[in-house]
């Protein structure tokens, strides 16, 4: 088989490829809505655009001004996301966030229902030596969940990455789990953040 040949054959196999990607996307997307609109899911959400890595030295949970926050563009997204929900109906039985204010402000801007913070989804980056035990005590709340409605939370990345063994979701991103009969949470799938006007 000649040069040509054998690089008309790969381009033609990243074309394919690229093109069933999306399409790929867009079904895991339409999976985690279907499951949201039953009404019986948990929707681990990373919060919204906040610029940086953890957070500046010697921070305070309870202090916004120590921390690092959510940018413009991160706080016009979280109502994008919480406009779309709106829209969509979906059921939302109890939302939770980690008390970090980045995340406290996500979910109070998706305007979905009253926000409960829950220290047991703080952040496992900053808090390294906690990480087990507040992964354990995460996994324990979502066990618990029984419903009605869908189970809400707002965290960080690095908490999502660690309850599921999955990778890090993007700022805003929301990852659709539910549980199997052995009691594993296992992903449905991801809704990115909606397209916000800029």
């Amino acid at each position: 088989m000649s040069r040509r040949a054998i690089l008309a054959g790969l381009a033609a196999g990243v074309a394919a490829c690229l093109a069933v990607a999306p399409r790929a996307a867009r079904a895991d997307e339409a999976a985690a809505w279907a499951a949201l609109r039953d009404g019986r899911a948990i929707a681990l959400m990373r919060h919204a655009d906040a610029p940086g890595y953890a957070d500046p030295p010697g921070f305070r949970v309870g202090d916004c001004g120590t921390q690092r926050n959510l940018s413009p563009r991160g706080r016009e997204d979280a109502k994008a996301a919480g406009e779309r929900l709106r829209r969509e109906r979906i059921p939302v039985g109890r939302l939770l966030s980690s008390p970090w204010c980045r995340c406290v402000d996500t979910a109070t801007l998706l305007d979905i229902g009253p926000v409960t913070q829950e220290p047991t989804f703080g952040n496992v980056v900053v808090l390294a030596d906690q990480r087990e035990r507040l992964t354990a005590g995460a996994r324990r709340v979502l066990d618990a969940w029984q419903g009605p409605g869908n189970l809400f939370v707002v965290t960080h990345g690095a908490n999502i990455q660690a309850l599921l063994g999955t990778g890090n979701p993007a700022s805003g991103e929301t990852v659709v789990v539910r549980r199997r009969a052995d009691g594993v949470l296992e992903e449905v799938g991801r809704i990115p953040v909606p397209a916000a006007p800029r």
